[in-house]
């Protein structure tokens, strides 16, 4: 995984519902005009877009604390400039402050979250989380390759259930802000717990 330095200008792409985490990959399908410039921007330069949820509606609303760089791991560029892009999650990381700029596209300076690259859970934990979502995923219907799943190292596990799964986004957000793998796996099977008992109600998994 790429290193990357404290105090880092980004540029943001405040998307509601669309939310990264380290190194899980999320497709975009880039058309407004300012968000075209970013990814201009970004090709070239260093490749980096920084996902964040807005808060509220408008133009420039106001942002949420925490967020996740991706890099541009493919690019589809279309004739009438739109762009298909997929980014790969490098860092979570928190603004500092939004920076005065005269592009189309905001920006801000940034303190990336170093988390422990071998952060483990404990075999009780593991177990716990693959029971719950084993449950989940029966309860909703999915088709899951349990094998496949037991091969994940904990945090692509973890992470990878918290990108996917279908959790409103502040809920996905909470995931987002959890310090630890250990913490994010405990909140996925509350999550789970809740989002099972009360599908189909109003505010709640749909």
């Amino acid at each position: 995984m790429t290193a990357l330095a404290t105090g880092t200008r980004l540029s943001i792409f405040p998307l509601p519902g669309a939310l990264l985490f380290p190194g899980m990959h999320l497709p975009l399908h880039i058309f407004e005009p300012r968000y075209r410039a970013m990814v201009n921007d970004s090709l070239a330069r260093d490749r980096r877009i920084a996902m964040i949820q807005p808060k509220g509606g408008g133009d420039k609303p106001p942002l949420f604390e925490i967020g996740c760089v991706g890099r541009i791991a493919d690019v589809e560029a279309m004739e009438d400039g739109r762009y298909n892009v997929v980014l790969e999650g490098l860092s979570r990381f928190r603004i500092l402050r939004e920076l005065e700029v005269t592009t189309l596209f905001r920006q801000v300076e940034a303190e990336l979250i170093a988390d422990p690259v071998d952060e483990v859970l404990s075999m009780g934990a593991r177990a716990a989380l693959e029971l719950e979502s084993r449950r989940f995923a029966e309860t909703q219907g999915y088709a899951v390759d349990w094998e496949a799943v037991a091969r994940l190292d904990d945090q692509n596990l973890v992470n990878g259930i918290a990108q996917i799964a279908p959790f409103d986004p502040a809920a996905k957000q909470a995931l987002l802000e959890a310090d630890t793998i250990a913490d994010r796996a405990e909140l996925i099977i509350q999550l789970m717990q809740f989002f099972g008992r009360h599908e189909g109600e109003e505010g709640t998994l749909q």
